[in-house]
């Protein structure tokens, strides 16, 4: 069993940044595979960013690619979100997910964190 704990997110004008951080507790962090999904009023939850268990492979969603940056430090068990250049269309609820590789980038990983609401305002 993995708990997942974000924080990190909070209100920022366009053009600004954020760091979401996902504390992880529970068993084999390292191994997992692990991802930040969000989802927007009245939009489906959609994957944001990917890492494998090792950090050495990451994916994107196209509309994040460049300004968004995916880490994670297995010794601390937590993993990152760096946002810069925020835009409005950015503003979501983010999660921290974990699983297999496979399962994080089709969207289906087996543990899920609450939530950290992000705004950016124009």
């Amino acid at each position: 069993q993995v708990q997942l704990v974000e924080s990190g997110g909070g209100l920022v004008q366009a053009g600004g940044s954020l760091r979401l951080s996902c504390a992880a507790s529970g068993r084999s962090f390292s191994t997992y595979a692990m991802g930040w999904f969000r989802q927007a009023p009245g939009k489906e939850r959609e994957l944001v960013a990917a890492i494998n268990w090792r950090g050495a492979s990451t994916r994107y969603v196209d509309s994040v690619n460049g300004r968004f940056t995916i880490s994670r430090d297995n010794a601390k068990n937590t993993l990152y979100l760096q946002m810069n250049s925020l835009k409005p269309e950015d503003t979501a609820l983010y999660y921290c997910a974990a699983g297999t590789y496979t399962g994080v980038v089709s969207g289906t990983p087996t543990y899920w964190g609450q939530g950290t609401q992000v705004t950016v305002s124009s």
